[in-house]
């Protein structure tokens, strides 16, 4: 804990959290010509799975936060979205930035990703089925209505693939770019 706080690592989660935000503006809808085209992949959460190895979850979890917070100012979901995106984006860190600490390791960064995409899916399941869902369809949170019970049916299906995808891109990007951010990083001295 005492690592996570010095100087040079505020400065490296400074600016993982300000790349977050940049590339979190970026957003390509994936299911354009449907009912689910308010799905929208952006590819800031490199940087937080990023911040994670580099920083251990916490690291990350600072990174999300800081990143959904700037962008409830920017954003159309009044703090809803975001409040959903810090929940999924932490239960997506959190394992491979653990065991990461642990054990380092292409093999070990592999396999906990995949872990992660599909502890992702689950959690944005969870998460739209009784936060997004319910608030959006004239409900409150965990209190879901007959009309958020319905487009939840309807759009499950769609919540599912978009979060595969969205986590597998995620994972890909991170396992192509982490040595050379890390080394940069090292360079730079904001590494621990």
């Amino acid at each position: 804990m005492k690592k996570l706080f010095t100087t040079k690592s505020i400065a490296g989660i400074a600016v993982f959290s300000a790349l977050a935000f940049i590339i979190y503006l970026i957003e390509m809808p994936i299911f354009a010509s449907t009912p689910a085209s308010f799905l929208k992949l952006d590819l800031s959460n490199v940087f937080v799975m990023l911040a994670g190895f580099m920083y251990g979850p916490i690291g990350a979890i600072i990174v999300t936060v800081v990143k959904e917070s700037i962008h409830i100012a920017v954003g159309t979901t009044g703090g809803v979205g975001e409040l959903a995106n810090i929940i999924i984006t932490t239960a997506y860190v959190v394992l491979p930035s653990i065991v990461y600490l642990k054990r380092k390791g292409f093999k070990t960064v592999v396999t906990t990703l995949i872990c992660a995409c599909v502890i992702q899916v689950i959690i944005s399941v969870i998460v739209n089925r009784f936060i997004n869902f319910p608030f959006f369809m004239g409900s409150v949170p965990f209190v879901p209505n007959e009309a958020s019970e319905s487009a939840f049916k309807e759009l499950y299906g769609y919540i599912i693939a978009f979060n595969a995808i969205k986590s597998v891109a995620i994972s890909g990007i991170t396992i192509l770019v982490y040595k050379k951010v890390s080394l940069i990083f090292k360079k730079i001295n904001l590494q621990n």
